[in-house]
């Protein structure tokens, strides 16, 4: 059985010191060298030698040194030497140092005085301690505060041993003493904390009686305050009024810590609204006044505590959490952006949206890292207030539409986003984006951008004048035609012979890209612009940025050109009375069309047109030489109707969503209910009035009432068999990064059991922290012992172990072997969202992939998505409109997030055989291996269905 160790030293055990070389080096005289052998001395106890041959060495050569580092090394080494032999009876070579101790502790100097103080903490052996304590009584009152200070704690700690309250029988009354005549803020905290744990009714009276005098104390003294007001307010919820008080005087204190603890103290114990009023400025306060990131992270978490729970308070505080974009780490803007979109009100919105607009300007200025980031986080947000009150989008619209030709594409692309967006919600502001639109259009650098701009334009230009200007851009931008001359084409030839060889690999070359829906394409080299990095060019009125991207072989582009102007030229016909000008406009059209598939065709470019973009360019060619109605109708109305049709699903989703949040546990009918009307007021004040109100509220709306037993019932995991002379059973508590396993032992013997020990032993990424301890269990008595395990990573883990046991009559240790206990990873994740570019962007990065076929006895298709979905505890990012019909298969993609921060991947792909059966794959992509083989192991198991 290991032994406690409260010394922790790195030791290289590169060459081990030997005994002898060390025991002379203590004999000599050379002090250095003596201090020396000391810590090899330590370092060798420390890992597991004994060295019994050193003690009698140290008592005679080390004992009488004055030397202030050989006292402390000697007072670490009789720390860690074993003091008790096997039947715990003190070793009686131990007497020798007692003496020296007690020399010690009225030693001349202050520091020799200090730390055997400090060493008398770490004494567990009541024989040793006994003679030396009336010495430890006369420190308490030396003059220097360094002593003092050392001598409460080990007044503390001795009062804490087994037998301790009959060695120091008065002690909480000395110290209480203490308390009201010390003056250094060090001793008196440590004295207050010896009666805070000691003897808690003196320390509540001691605070009740100088509470004016709390806001004085200083910093230590105040967080002992408030960690016992946190314990008397948990055990008797009827006194926090009086202590709430306390807690609100101290929040104006000086020190940080002490605002902070207060804050969180407040809103743990009390719910009235002034109460959290408070709190939450406070956490504003820190927000602003601090300058370490790390902090500042913590306090917007309490913020967003404070949000979910207490959402009308934080509103009125919106533009004081707003200030903390100021901090340029791009992680805090978020958090700061997160929790201010989840209170924006009809009243606060302008502000809201006014403070946004400063930043995304600041941000054209200042060329900071991440400034692309950060731009593209307060597009998104503005486009999230639009789309809840869309009469801010006018205030904002124009500014955005500044950022069409940013460099950073992310953002481009979310403001053309937004602009598609607000430009079917709000009709009024239509003319006017148009009108922004094709002036700006030249600026566009990136071919997605381009193609999203290009949709709008063909989509909205209604009037004459707007689809004649839209004709133009587009026009000015493909610059003047051809696209290449004969004489380039002749050139290129030449050279191509040379590189042909290079070339047929790299159009043959094929690899798999994801679609939106999570499914694999195949896609060759010569379509690869769809997928790879989108490409940027210089946009100017000289050479148009279509042309640019067309050169580069940007042909999907090319298609969406081709339709952009196929849908214009059919408006025409419908607003130009003139038919010679259509006609015209038709004909240049055509001619942008054919040069197109010119450029396609011809050996200027690397690789020729895609099958997809070519097929597409020439049905818009057909369709301008030979239109028909219901052509002309599909072109022209059914586009637009599918758009708003697929916004309306975002926005029901969206409104489902916030639906399921808001549905909170309701009480039970017969629960009992105290009428605040019906109670008496007298000698209560305004706040603890508000915080009785509060707990009502809290109680007739169900939020008080805990996990019910029944839960509880269903994690409790058994570990021996009911015929085993001794049953355990544990009940297991996940918390995010522990787990807490309460197992109750019994004893079902007749007999007394000795030395009983839990030994428990993990696999993956678990790590017990406490070590297990000896317990003696008399007959049929129960023991219930704590084990507390960390969770470093989302992997399933397995915890397993003995328990091992002495009997009286025989001597060799029994042991029971227990059940291993399963950690599932279900415990971890949670269900999030990303939007489906973030999803296909991490599908790329994420190197681990689990694949696992689909084997089910399940036979509909959105049936066992649902079934996956629930076993897996994922998200389902696919559209229920993208679910919905009957046709035989089905890809959908999930997501979850990990609390350590991990993303999971699932893409479900499954289709329906001929005999009715489902088959497929289910991948699981994730950064970490743990997480794709845990979530592969669960659907396996979890995925057959039926009974």
């Amino acid at each position: 059985m290991e032994k406690s160790c409260s010394l922790l030293i790195h030791f290289d055990k590169g060459t081990p010191a030997l005994a002898n070389e060390i025991k002379e080096a203590l004999e000599g005289n050379d002090i250095p060298a003596k201090i020396d052998a000391m810590k090899k001395a330590i370092m060798l106890l420390l890992n597991g030698e004994t060295l019994p041959q050193l003690f009698i060495t140290i008592v005679r050569y080390v004992l009488p040194s004055e030397d202030h580092t050989i006292q402390k090394l000697l007072l670490l080494y009789l720390e860690i030497i074993e003091k008790t032999d096997g039947k715990g009876r003190v070793l009686p070579e131990m007497i020798l140092i007692c003496q020296n101790l007690r020399n010690n502790l009225q030693h001349p100097n202050e520091y020799i005085r200090g730390v055997t103080l400090r060493f008398l903490c770490r004494l567990n052996e009541v024989e040793l301690i006994e003679p030396l304590i009336p010495s430890v009584l006369a420190n308490l009152e030396h003059r220097h505060p360094y002593i003092r200070r050392n001598a409460i704690l080990a007044v503390m700690s001795i009062y804490k041993l087994q037998h301790g309250e009959q060695l120091l029988v008065d002690a909480p009354e000395m110290i209480e003493k203490v308390l009201s005549t010390e003056q250094d803020q060090s001793a008196k905290r440590n004295a207050f904390l010896m009666l805070f744990t000691c003897a808690q009714d003196r320390a509540i009276n001691y605070l009740l009686t100088n509470v004016d005098r709390v806001s004085e104390w200083g910093e230590l003294l105040q967080m002992v305050v408030l960690e016992l007001i946190r314990k008397v307010c948990r055990t008797n919820k009827g006194e926090k009024g009086k202590y709430i008080k306390i807690i609100i005087s101290l929040l104006n204190a000086p020190s940080s810590a002490v605002m902070y603890e207060c804050a969180s103290t407040l809103v743990s114990l009390s719910s009235a609204p002034t109460a959290i009023r408070a709190a939450a400025n406070t956490y504003c306060q820190l927000l602003l006044s601090q300058s370490d990131n790390n902090v500042k992270l913590i306090v917007l978490d309490r913020l967003n505590e404070l949000k979910s729970s207490h959402r009308e308070i934080m509103v009125d505080m919106i533009m004081d959490v707003l200030r903390a974009l100021s901090s340029p780490n791009v992680d805090i803007r978020r958090k700061t952006i997160d929790i201010v979109l989840e209170l924006i009100t009809p009243r606060n919105i302008n502000e809201v949206v006014l403070t946004l607009k400063k930043e995304v300007v600041k941000t054209q200025n200042g060329e900071l890292e991440k400034t692309g980031e950060y731009r593209q986080m307060l597009i998104q947000a503005i486009h999230s207030c639009a789309i809840k009150f869309p009469e801010v989008a006018s205030t904002v619209v124009h500014l955005l539409m500044d950022f069409l030709g940013d460099n950073n594409v992310a953002s481009a692309m979310d403001v053309v986003v937004f602009v598609r967006e607000i430009i079917e919600s709000n009709p009024k502001l239509r003319v006017s984006i148009i009108t922004r639109l094709l002036d700006t259009f030249y600026q566009i650098r990136a071919a997605r951008v381009c193609s999203c701009a290009l949709w709008i334009i063909g989509e909205y230009c209604l009037s004459l004048s707007e689809v004649e200007s839209g004709i133009a851009a587009i026009k000015q931008c493909l610059g003047e035609l051809p696209f290449y001359l004969a004489s380039e084409e002749g050139d290129v030839a030449d050279s191509s012979k040379k590189s042909q060889q290079v070339n047929s690999i790299t159009v043959s070359s094929k690899r798999p890209a994801i679609l939106a829906d999570g499914t694999y394409a195949t896609q060759s080299a010569a379509s690869e612009t769809a997928f790879s990095p989108p490409t940027v060019v210089q946009g100017s009125l000289a050479s148009g940025n279509l042309r640019s991207l067309l050169l580069t072989g940007d042909f999907f582009l090319g298609a969406v050109v081709a339709c952009t102007l196929t849908k214009l030229v059919l408006r025409l016909e419908e607003v130009q009375p003139s038919k010679v000008e259509v006609n015209k406009a038709s004909t240049q059209a055509l001619l942008i069309m054919v040069s197109m598939l010119q450029l396609g065709q011809s050996s200027v470019l690397p690789h020729p047109i895609d099958n997809d973009s070519y097929d597409r360019i020439v049905l818009c060619i057909r369709l301008l030489c030979n239109t028909e109605d219901e052509i002309r109708k599909i072109w022209l109305q059914s586009c637009r109707e599918s758009f708003v049709k697929m916004l309306s699903d975002k926005q029901l989703r969206e409104t489902e969503e916030i639906k399921a949040k808001a549905q909170i546990s309701h009480a039970q009918p017969d629960d009992l209910i105290d009428f605040y009307h019906l109670k008496s007021r007298r000698g209560m004040s305004q706040l603890e009035l508000e915080d009785e109100v509060q707990d009502d509220l809290k109680r007739a709306t169900g939020e008080f009432i805990k996990d019910g037993d029944e839960n509880k019932l269903n994690r409790i995991l058994q570990l021996t068999g009911f015929s085993d002379p001794v049953y355990a059973e544990a009940y297991v508590t996940v918390h995010h990064y522990d787990i807490v396993l309460d197992v109750t032992v019994i004893n079902r013997t007749k007999e007394t059991l000795q030395n009983l020990c839990l030994e428990l032993a993990t696999m993956g990424d678990l790590k017990l922290v406490d070590r297990p301890q000896n317990y003696t269990l008399a007959p049929e008595s129960s023991k219930q012992i704590k084990v507390n395990i960390k969770v470093s990573s989302t992997e399933t883990g397995v915890i397993f172990g003995n328990i091992v046991y002495e009997t009286s009559n025989v001597l060799e240790r029994t042991v029971v072997v227990l059940n291993d206990i399963h950690i599932d990873i279900m415990d971890y994740i949670s269900p999030a969202v990303c939007s489906d570019a973030a999803f296909r962007t991490m599908w790329a990065e994420f190197e681990w992939e689990n694949k696992v076929a689909v084997n089910t006895v399940i036979q509909d298709e959105k049936e066992f998505l649902d079934h996956i979905i629930k076993s897996t505890n994922m998200k389902c990012l696919t559209a229920p409109s993208a679910l919905n019909g009957e046709c035989g298969f089905l890809a959908a993609n999930l997501y979850a997030k990990s609390v350590f921060g991990e993303d999971a991947l699932v893409n479900v792909s499954i289709e329906k055989q001929a005999d009715g059966k489902l088959s497929g794959y289910i991948r699981i992509r994730s950064k970490t291996q743990g997480i794709a083989l845990s979530l592969g192991d669960k659907i396996t198991l979890k995925q057959k269905g039926g009974t």
